[in-house]
């Protein structure tokens, strides 16, 4: 394997944990705009995932042009604003309030 490969993997890998933490922002918030993000994640990781089987089967340019297209557009979801004033590491250990919308 050639190491585009492992580099198409890698964004396929990014694609997937943005997709399930779209996800999981919208079950604890209930903010739409995560739902909508978390919709459309599947769809990129699907898009991703075709991308390493190019990269795979020698379209190497072909393959990690879709895994860069699945990362850019996935990016482009506007998505409501979860945090505040806190710093990451008050974020990272999980001392920070949590604020929670009204679910459906």
């Amino acid at each position: 394997m050639d190491y585009l490969v492992y580099i198409a993997m890698f964004g396929a890998a990014a694609t997937l944990f943005l997709w399930l933490r779209d996800a999981r922002v919208f079950f604890r918030t209930g903010l739409p705009g995560y739902l909508k993000a978390a919709y459309w994640g599947v769809i990129y990781s699907a898009l991703a995932t075709l991308g390493i089987f190019f990269a795979r089967f020698a379209l190497d340019l072909l393959g990690l042009g879709l895994v860069l297209a699945a990362l850019y557009l996935q990016g482009r979801i506007v998505r409501e604003k979860i945090w505040g004033d806190e710093g990451t590491l008050q974020r990272f250990l999980g001392s920070v309030p949590r604020r929670t919308a009204n679910k459906r």
